[in-house]
């Protein structure tokens, strides 16, 4: 039995930053999450693509986002239940918590955080007969390293950001680059849509709109796609390729703690946004993407505040009976679990008589 103060579910920016929040009030968080490494999304779907929307950083990417957080959590021992999936929540007679994975690792805590993003993700994947048998051998859903596709022939298929931005990058890394989408016209950014029209006309990526990619073929792997267009009268195409990436998003889903007795609204867990980001059953919140309410922006910068308002309550309901007077880390500094500890050089003042 792994105990603790807080139980936090997801190992995403907003689940990382709770760890800092809630080290400042001297509470000690585990991390449950089914991702092999913590960074939720950014680590898994696209550590290599630039965020601009962190405060401080005009620029930073996704995976050196997670590095940063990782960094800033090292000094308060955050433990960590990777690649294992939270499956029930038993309230305990004492009012705490005992959260137990799939794999029956048992987690037992006063407070549960739940910041796990929007849940769970499955690719939505095309209707090509047998695209399973090429998963992992030249079809992917996601792209986590784009270096695994140097001098490589790639066709992606989609008519979002993800496919046209993704494209854009590939195209000075593949060899060759095809996009597919099965319309003319595309759902991104006009500025993504103008770049990969530009590259078409370059030669550094082949465009196929109102057509589709149909069938698979390769022996041991994939070697090959077949390109049927909407004009019935167009010949299909065939073109040799290494990898076939299909970017149709991705379906959040909830998983097993949707059968928590959580008020759920659209796939997403009700909260006091009003007080403390609490849900309907007192002890367990809700932090991130993963929760609603009125008004509710799905922005990193958001969890963070989330995590911060939920920590300084979380704190009162550990001690009832203690006080805490919040001082700015400018004041107070930060004092690791580990001993560390970072304050600001205090300017010896003499009077003069």
């Amino acid at each position: 039995m792994i105990k603790t103060d807080i139980v936090i579910i997801g190992a995403g920016p907003t689940g990382l930053f709770t760890v800092f929040e809630a080290g400042l009030l001297k509470l000690k968080c585990h991390l449950i999450d089914a991702l092999p490494q913590p960074g939720g999304q950014c680590s898994e779907i696209y550590p290599k693509k630039p965020i601009y929307d962190i405060p401080a950083y005009p620029e930073i990417l996704a995976g050196d986002l997670v590095d940063r957080l990782m960094e800033q959590i090292k000094p308060f021992e955050a433990g960590f239940t990777l690649g294992e999936r939270a499956e029930t929540l038993d309230k305990q007679e004492d009012g705490t918590f005992i959260v137990t994975t799939n794999k029956g690792t048992k987690h037992h805590a006063p407070i549960v955080v739940i910041a796990g993003g929007l849940g769970s993700f499955e690719p939505r994947k095309p209707q090509i007969e047998n695209i399973g048998a090429y998963e992992d051998k030249g079809v992917s859903y996601i792209i986590k390293d784009p270096e695994v596709y140097r001098n490589k022939k790639v066709v992606i298929a989609g008519g979002g950001d993800s496919a046209l931005d993704w494209a854009i990058y590939l195209a000075d890394i593949a060899s060759e680059v095809s996009l597919v989408h099965r319309r003319n016209e595309f759902r991104g950014a006009l500025d993504s849509v103008e770049k990969a029209s530009e590259l078409a006309k370059l030669g550094k990526i082949k465009l196929f709109t109102e057509a589709q990619v149909t069938e698979l073929h390769g022996e041991e792997s994939l070697s090959g796609v077949i390109i049927k267009h909407n004009d019935a009268e167009k010949e299909p195409t065939y073109l040799e390729v290494d990898n076939f990436i299909p970017l149709f998003g991705l379906s959040p889903k909830l998983g097993p703690i949707g059968q928590w007795g959580l008020e759920i609204e659209k796939n997403a867990i009700k909260v006091n946004n009003a007080k403390d980001y609490q849900t309907n059953i007192p002890g367990v919140f809700a932090i991130g993407d993963v929760n609603t309410y009125e008004g509710k922006l799905k922005l990193i910068l958001s969890g963070f505040h989330e995590a911060a308002v939920m920590c300084q309550y979380a704190y009162q309901i550990i001690n009832p009976n203690k006080r805490f007077v919040m001082k700015y880390t400018t004041v107070g500094g930060v004092e690791g679990f580990d001993g560390s500890k970072k304050e600001a050089k205090k300017e010896v003042v003499q009077s003069i008589l």
